[in-house]
């Protein structure tokens, strides 16, 4: 008996830590989550932006952390009701589709107990390229089971010249507002 449990613990040693982690996972729903950032004119008025291809996960890490990985599409972001902002949006003055198709953030790893009583997730978001660590703010669960039964609700604000996104400085903010509602689906 002690030999199959000696065998039994060197075998789950030896799984990599994704296959390990992998029954805890949250999938991103991608029809249900939201995922968009506001720029502000010079002259005081709100432009909204939205990522409408979005995918990502919650991983749960052997340790009982959690790791969030999201990829956002910018070859399709939009500023809403604006198709010509939406091109220069797209456009290599700004996050640079063309050559740089995704924005990504991986977070660092965090206790699960950071989604149901709100705080800060740090990470590193990568835009075109240039990769920076950024802290985004958690607001509170609503729920005993956040992104499952309820959305979790994430702000950030970032500097676009941080990201070689300086181009129409005369016409847009430094600043950068994300907003995200996340709904997911976990993983059998």
């Amino acid at each position: 008996m002690k030999r199959h449990a000696a065998l039994l613990i060197a075998l789950l040693l030896c799984i990599p830590p994704a296959v390990a982690a992998g029954s805890g996972d949250i999938v991103v729903d991608a029809a249900a989550s939201r995922i968009g950032f506001t720029l502000r004119t010079r002259w005081g008025r709100s432009l909204e932006g939205r990522f409408p291809d979005h995918s990502g996960e919650v991983r749960l890490l052997v340790d009982g952390r959690k790791q969030v990985h999201l990829r956002l599409s910018a070859r399709t972001v939009e500023i809403v009701d604006h198709p010509r902002y939406s091109r220069l949006t797209r456009g290599e003055g700004f996050f640079d589709a063309e050559h740089h198709p995704e924005v990504t953030f991986v977070s660092e790893a965090f206790a699960p107990a950071l989604v149901r009583e709100g705080g800060e997730l740090a990470g590193v978001l990568d835009i075109r390229g240039v990769q920076r660590r950024e802290l985004f703010e958690i607001a509170p669960a609503t729920c005993e089971r956040p992104m499952i039964d309820c959305p979790v609700l994430v702000t950030g604000s970032v500097r676009r010249a941080d990201y070689a996104m300086d181009r129409w400085a005369f016409a847009l903010s430094e600043r950068v507002q994300f907003h995200l509602s996340l709904r997911g689906t976990p993983l059998p």
